[in-house]
C-alpha cells in the first residue's frame, strides 16, 4: 500500500466510534461495528464471485444505506465502484456496462424490473444481486443471504494511484464518458472538503441527493472522516425531506439548487421543525439570488456554504464559506460566485489559446492537483483534449476577481451569441430569478435570421402566480442590458432536469435547432 486509500476512515470509525450509530435507514440501524461487519462480508461475497483487484461493480439503486455499504464493500474487495446513473435509458446503462467490462450489478427493488433487458442488452453483464426488502427475483443473488452466510475478509488495501471508481458522465448528449478516479483523487478532494469545514463534527447527515453521483459523493467522503450517524431518503421529495430532517433531527445535507428552491417555495414548509440544520452545502449548478435569500429565510440556523467542481475533478474545485452567505458577508460581493480554489487544487482563467487571462476577464475555468481524474475510461483522445500540461479544462465559463473568488457565468457551450454580443444564459436566469412570481428559468440560444442567435426564456411560475412574457421581458430591462434580455418567453409546468439536477438545456434547443444548417450542442 502506497498513499490515499478511502477504507481509512472506515478503520478509523470501527476502532474509535464502533458501539455509535452509523445508520438509519427504512427501519434499519447499524452501528459502526455492525457497518464495518457488513461491508467485511459483503466484500467476501463480491470476491467470491470474481471480483479480483480493479475489476468493476456496478449499482443501480435509490438511496440507502445497502448504497453506503456498496461503496465500501467494494473498495474493501479491492474492487472499484460503478455507480449506474438512475435516470439513463436501457441503452445508456447497458453502454456503460459494457464499455468498462462491468459484469455484476447490484440492484433493488425499484430497478429489479430492468435487469431483463439490461441482460438482453449488455454484453458484460454477468450476475445481478438483489439488494430490495422484497423476495429475490428469479436469477438473481439474494443479498442478505449471501452476506449472513459469508466470512469477513481483510482489507486488500487499494490505495494511491489505484482505480476507485469509474463514474459516467455526459450521457444526456451522446455516449456518456467515464471518468476514471483514484484513491488518491477521492481522499485528498474529502480531506481538502473536511478543511474547508463542509461536514461538521457531531452532525446528522442526510442524504437526499441521489448517490450516484459525485455531488453527493463528495459529502459522503468528507463525512466518514467524523464517523457520524446518516439517514436517507430513496429519492428526494419536498415533504419526504421535511419529514426527515424533523424526525432525525438532521443538521447538514447536501443539497443541489433545484431541491432548495423546491424546499424554500414548498407550501408546507411551516409545517415542520427545520431548525436542527446547521450546514447546507449546495452545488452541481448555479443558485439565483432570489433563491439564495429565501434559503437563508426558510432556513436561519444552517451555514450555507457552495461547492463548485465537476466529476473529472473528484469533484470540488473551489469552496464558497458559509461566512459570505450571511448578512455582513454579502456586502462582501461574493455570494455569487463559486468560491475560491480550495486547499489541494489551483484553478485559472484561461482564453482559447490557454493563456490565463487578467482578473475580471470572462475565459474557460481550468484547474490542476491531486483530484484532477486518471482520464475517461478507454478515449485517450477525450483525455487528452481535456487535460493539458496537467490542466483539466472544465467547459465553463467564468472569470476570477482580484481576491481569487470564481464567478462562474455559464457553460462554455451554453454562451449565446446575439447580434456579435456575448450573452450568458446564468446572468439573465438571474435577472429573471428576482420577478416574484418566478419559480424557475432557463435561457438558451434559439435561431435567429437577424441576429444568428435569439436570446429565449422558458420560465415555470410559481403555484399560484400570473405573469406574461411582456411583463418578464420589461422586468429583465430594468435589471441587464437590453441586448442580454430575452427576445421571447415561453412558459412550462417544470423544466427538465438531469439526475444530478442539472437543467437538460440540450432538450429545450432540440425543438429550435432541428434542421438548421448549424447548431448548438
Amino acid at each position: 500500500m502506497s498513499g490515499f486509500y478511502l477504507t481509512q476512515a472506515l478503520h478509523r470509525a470501527i476502532q474509535q466510534r464502533s458501539g455509535h450509530l452509523a445508520t438509519r435507514c427504512a427501519g434499519r440501524e447499524h452501528t459502526w461495528a455492525q457497518f464495518g461487519d457488513r461491508v467485511a462480508r459483503m466484500a467476501a461475497v463480491l470476491r467470491g464471485l470474481g471480483v479480483s483487484a480493479g475489476e468493476r461493480v456496478g449499482m443501480m439503486s435509490m438511496n440507502s444505506d445497502r448504497y453506503l455499504e456498496y461503496y465500501y464493500a467494494t473498495w474493501w474487495a479491492g474492487g472499484v465502484v460503478n455507480p449506474v446513473n438512475i435516470r439513463w435509458s436501457p441503452a445508456e446503462v447497458a453502454y456503460s456496462l459494457d464499455d468498462c467490462d462491468t459484469a455484476i450489478l447490484i440492484v433493488d427493488d425499484a430497478f429489479q424490473g430492468a435487469v431483463a433487458d439490461l441482460r438482453a442488452r449488455s454484453k458484460a453483464l454477468r450476475t445481478v444481486i438483489h439488494c430490495g426488502d422484497g423476495a429475490t427475483p428469479e436469477g438473481m443473488l439474494g443479498l442478505e443471504a449471501l452476506i449472513a452466510e459469508a466470512t469477513p475478509i481483510d482489507d486488500a488495501m487499494r490505495s494511491g494511484d489505484d482505480l476507485a471508481g469509474v463514474f459516467y458522465t455526459g450521457g444526456t448528449t451522446g455516449f456518456p464518458k467515464g471518468v476514471m478516479l483514484s484513491h488518491t483523487n477521492l481522499a485528498s478532494n474529502a480531506l481538502s472538503n473536511v478543511a474547508e469545514q463542509i461536514v461538521m463534527p457531531d452532525s446528522v447527515t442526510l442524504f437526499a441527493a441521489p448517490m450516484f453521483h459525485l455531488a453527493n459523493g463528495a459529502a459522503m467522503l468528507a463525512g466518514m472522516s467524523f464517523a457520524t450517524p446518516t439517514v436517507f431518503v430513496p429519492a428526494f421529495t419536498p415533504v419526504g425531506v421535511l419529514e426527515i430532517i424533523q424526525a432525525e433531527r438532521v443538521t447538514q445535507a447536501l443539497l443541489v439548487p433545484t431541491m432548495i428552491q423546491m424546499l424554500v417555495d414548498h407550501p408546507d414548509l411551516p409545517k415542520y421543525d427545520t431548525s436542527s440544520m446547521r450546514s447546507v452545502l449546495y452545488g452541481a449548478s448555479v443558485i439565483s439570488e432570489g433563491v439564495m435569500r429565501r434559503a437563508l429565510a426558510a432556513f436561519p440556523n444552517a451555514r450555507f456554504s457552495q461547492a463548485y467542481g465537476m466529476t473529472e475533478l473528484s469533484p470540488c474545485a473551489t469552496i464558497l464559506p458559509a461566512w459570505y452567505h450571511t448578512p455582513e458577508g454579502q456586502k462582501a460581493g461574493k455570494m455569487r460566485s463559486g468560491g475560491r480554489a480550495t486547499f489541494t487544487t489551483e484553478v485559472r482563467i484561461v482564453d482559447a489559446e490557454d493563456r490565463e487571462v487578467p482578473r475580471g476577464t470572462v475565459g474557460e475555468i481550468c484547474a490542476r492537483g491531486p483530484g484532477v481524474m486518471l482520464g475517461y475510461w478507454n478515449k485517450p483522445e477525450l483525455t487528452k483534449a481535456a487535460i493539458r500540461d496537467g490542466w483539466m479544462h472544465t467547459g465553463d465559463a467564468g472569470y476570477m476577481d482580484e481576491d481569487g473568488f470564481v464567478f462562474v457565468v455559464d457553460r462554455v457551450k451554453d454562451m449565446i451569441v446575439s447580434g456579435g454580443e456575448n450573452v450568458y444564459s446564468a446572468e439573465v436566469e438571474n435577472a429573471i430569478a428576482q420577478h416574484p412570481a418566478v419559480g424557475a428559468s432557463a435561457v438558451i440560444g434559439i435561431p435567429s435570421e437577424q441576429w444568428g442567435e435569439s436570446v429565449h426564456a422558458v420560465v415555470v411560475l410559481k403555484p399560484g402566480q400570473q405573469a406574461s412574457a411582456e411583463e418578464i421581458i420589461a422586468h429583465c430591462k430594468t435589471l441587464i442590458a437590453g441586448y442580454k434580455c430575452p427576445r421571447s418567453v415561453e412558459f412550462s409546468e417544470a423544466l427538465p432536469v438531469s439526475g444530478a439536477g442539472k437543467v437538460l438545456k440540450t432538450k429545450l434547443r432540440e425543438p429550435f435547432w432541428q434542421g438548421q444548417e448549424r447548431g448548438v450542442a
